[in-house]
């Protein structure tokens, strides 16, 4: 996937007369009045003041790998590049603070310098850390949860230029929402994480049967550490892959095995499969058995975030809603056979993924086991109702959508889906009453 830290403009410039900024996946766009790039907290909190006085909105943007306009303005545009220093490392008490604007990557890289790891991930690491944590990105784990969950404390620019800190015993009702806050609350500065001693894992990567799949679910998800699958539309087959702990040697994939498996045949062949299947959609379902059938099972050992994350540099568009997990093969099912009945040429896999219930207020696994269930369209590629369909099907069974994702749902809905929908936007009233935070994407999902 993209390696840029902050979306992308075209030209690059900061001040008045800011170009247009586009998203990674370049279905989302705004034209801001200034870009700014602190390089402190001081100066992210005086430019914040700054819009104050001029009565504009201030976002800030990651990499820009949301599929939503929940970073757009046409106000201030806070762009983290600057702010990606290394605060403290703390063994003893099992810590890690680092700035908002440090990509995912570069803290794994300190993390394994320093004998330490992240407790789970999502499967890739280009995002910046605050923007992840916003978000609610996650990866797949039977009792370990989103990045935000692993946050134990938080630094935040609140809409007068006030820097707060909050934690489970500082501010805390700051904290319960902060965590993941949407940029609604104000703009994260800095963050601390829970982190653990080094450790590895054994990866299985094994070609099943759909139906094996959802027959075998219950048991692949509770009988792992980490469990998840792709089903290619159009045929059968599906794609596992199984991550646990082990003190087994490191056994990683040869270099040869790494660049034709993850980088040949994930990224340039298929970015290459997509583009005919685009150009002739009658294709697809052939391109989709092809697929299916060319990951080969492998085995290998390696440091935990190697293990986690992939190169992903195919682009595409992407809707996930979270589902209880016992409904899980049930709305499986459903998409197939929706799939089946309709003349849609689908390209790329649906993924699935699990997480265990979490206290985060706006988590989509917040006070239930969960399984997160992805669609994707390849990039360019017209939606003729498969995204409008699947969300009806996630709907029925009380699906949340991922906030960085595609999705329709607004305030109404979402008050009914998460317990916890009501103290977040009464914490958002009090510290953002003028919405200084806000733009249209948050007044669709959290109300005016």
């Amino acid at each position: 996937m993209s390696t840029t830290t902050s979306g992308s403009t075209n030209p690059a410039s900061s001040g008045t007369g800011s170009p247009v900024w586009t998203n990674w996946a370049g279905n989302q766009s705004a034209r801001p009045r200034r870009s700014v790039s602190p390089g402190s907290t001081e100066e992210l909190s005086a430019a914040i003041r700054a819009a104050a006085e001029d009565g504009l909105p201030v976002k800030a943007v990651g990499s820009g790998h949301s599929f939503t306009a929940i970073a757009a303005t046409d106000g201030v545009l806070v762009r983290p590049d600057r702010l990606t220093g290394i605060r403290e490392v703390d063994h003893r008490g099992g810590t890690v603070t680092v700035e908002s604007g440090l990509p995912l990557e570069r803290l794994n890289l300190l993390l394994e310098h320093a004998g330490l790891a992240l407790t789970n991930m999502g499967d890739i690491m280009v995002q910046t850390v605050a923007g992840a944590v916003g978000t609610g990105t996650h990866g797949t784990g039977r009792s370990s949860a989103s990045l935000a969950a692993q946050v134990r404390a938080l630094e935040i620019v609140l809409a007068d230029g006030t820097v707060a800190t909050c934690s489970p015993t500082e501010n805390p009702e700051l904290f319960a929402g902060a965590r993941l806050g949407l940029g609604a609350l104000g703009v994260v500065s800095a963050l601390t994480f829970g982190v653990e001693p080094a450790f590895q894992l054994t990866a299985h990567e094994q070609p099943m049967g759909f139906d094996e799949v959802t027959g075998r679910f219950e048991e692949l998800t509770s009988e792992n550490e980490h469990f998840e699958f792709y089903w290619f539309p159009h045929t059968e087959g599906c794609s596992t892959k199984r991550n646990n702990r082990s003190q087994a040697p490191l056994a990683p994939l040869t270099p040869f095995r790494h660049w034709l498996d993850d980088e040949f045949l994930s990224n340039t062949v298929w970015e290459g499969a997509c583009r005919v299947g685009r150009r002739f959609p009658k294709v697809v379902p052939g391109i989709a058995k092809i697929a299916s059938r060319a990951w080969s099972e492998r085995t290998y050992t390696d440091v935990s975030y190697k293990v986690f994350t992939s190169p992903r540099r195919v682009r595409f568009t992407e809707m996930e809603y979270a589902v209880p997990r016992e409904a899980a093969t049930t709305v499986l099912r459903e998409l197939k056979s929706l799939v089946e009945r309709n003349d849609w040429q689908i390209s790329f896999p649906v993924e699935v993924r699990v997480a265990p219930a979490d206290d985060l207020w706006l988590s989509t696994a917040s006070s239930r086991d969960t399984a997160y269930i992805a669609v994707h369209l390849y990039r360019g590629t017209r939606d003729q109702g498969y995204f409008t369909e699947v969300e009806k099907i996630m709907t029925a069974h009380q699906g949340r959508p991922h906030w960085g994702k595609l999705h329709t749902r607004d305030a109404e809905y979402l008050a009914a889906a998460y317990p916890h929908f009501a103290d977040f936007t009464a914490l958002r009233d009090k510290v953002d009453p003028e919405r200084r935070f806000g733009n249209d994407y948050l007044r669709r999902v959290l109300g005016a």
